[in-house]
This record gives C-alpha cells, sequence and structure tokens, in this order.
C-alpha cells in the first residue's frame, strides 16, 4: 500500500515537472555579441538594463516614489500637443484627456474638440485613440456636431509619438549610470 503511493507520487511530481518546465526552444546564443570577460559582460547588461545593483538602495534617501503623469512620456507629448486648447477633463487614472470646444478666430462659426483615450503607457501607434468633434453652427446659433476623420487625427498622432520619443531619450539619458565594478581590497 506504502509503495504504490509513493508511486503514484514520484509519477505525479515527475509529471508535474514535465509540464512546469518550459516549452520554449533552445534559443542559441551567438558568442560574437557577448564578450568573453564576466566584467565586460556585466557592464553590457547593466548598460542594457539587463541586471540590478544590489547596493543602489542603500546610500539613496528615504522616502516613497511616486509616479506622476510627468513620467509618462505618452501623457505628457500628448498634453503638450494640445496645449493651445482648453481642457474640459483630464484624467490620468482613467486614461482619458477630453478639451473643450475650441475655435479659430478666423471662423466664428466653427469649432473642434478632441479626445485622447490611452491604451497603454508604451509610445506605439496604437496606445492611443484620438478622436475630433467639429461643431458647425450657423447664424441661428443651430449647431451641428459630427465626428471628423481625416488628415488632423494622423497629424495630432504623429506629433503625440514623436514628442513621447523624445522625451523617453531624454529620460533614458539622464537615468544612465554606466556600471563600475568594485575593486575588493586585499
Amino acid at each position: 500500500m506504502f509503495s504504490i503511493r509513493l508511486i503514484n507520487i514520484v509519477f505525479l511530481l515527475s509529471f508535474g515537472l514535465f509540464f512546469l518546465n518550459s516549452c520554449a526552444p533552445f534559443n542559441s546564443v551567438d558568442a560574437k555579441k557577448f564578450p568573453p570577460n564576466p566584467e565586460l559582460r556585466v557592464k553590457k547588461n547593466m548598460e542594457e538594463g539587463r541586471g540590478f545593483r544590489l547596493m543602489d538602495g542603500v546610500n539613496k534617501k528615504r522616502g516613497t516614489t511616486y509616479e506622476f503623469a510627468s513620467s509618462n512620456e505618452l501623457w505628457r507629448a500628448s498634453l503638450d500637443t494640445i496645449d493651445f486648447m482648453p481642457l474640459a477633463s483630464v484624467n490620468y487614472s482613467g486614461g482619458i484627456i477630453i478639451t473643450d470646444w475650441y475655435g479659430n478666430n478666423d471662423s466664428t462659426n466653427e469649432n473642434i474638440k478632441i479626445s485622447i483615450r490611452f491604451f497603454t503607457n508604451e509610445i506605439r501607434s496604437d496606445a492611443l485613440d484620438i478622436k475630433v468633434f467639429k461643431k458647425v453652427c450657423d447664424n441661428s446659433n443651430k449647431c451641428k456636431i459630427s465626428e471628423t476623420s481625416g488628415e488632423l487625427i494622423k497629424e495630432l498622432k504623429r506629433k503625440i509619438l514623436r514628442q513621447a520619443k523624445i522625451y523617453e531619450v531624454k529620460n533614458k539619458d539622464k537615468n544612465f549610470k554606466p556600471y563600475e565594478p568594485h575593486k575588493l581590497e586585499k
């Protein structure tokens, strides 16, 4: 009785370990891309953000680190792009920016409103959904509101993504720390 239970347990454990094993094929590594010297490999990995340093947090000031909307490059770029328009609703946690109606001084009967919805914080073309609404009023103050599509949406998205990428590069350059190996004293 005991041996049957033991066999069942061993079988279940080996079966479970089989399924816990990675199903991905073995990824070969090109030796030319990685230096043979361990210190150079560590330096390369640290510069690419693949590692961590144990002593980084020891000498830093105590306190809480908050991530505000200003740390999100896509959010900042969107606000900078439409900074000439009055804002009606801005909700970072909800991921939406809605402007108020904006009219150019040249045409007093035509106004636009922009809505930007964020799906992710990554800088990608499908990370945001931009909608532009157009309000046209006649002389008797009868207004017709319609959603527009076309070149304005493409241009807004292009400008926001370009500006967000610039912010991301500046932020990486600012936070870059080269790896310095610690020298042990004997």
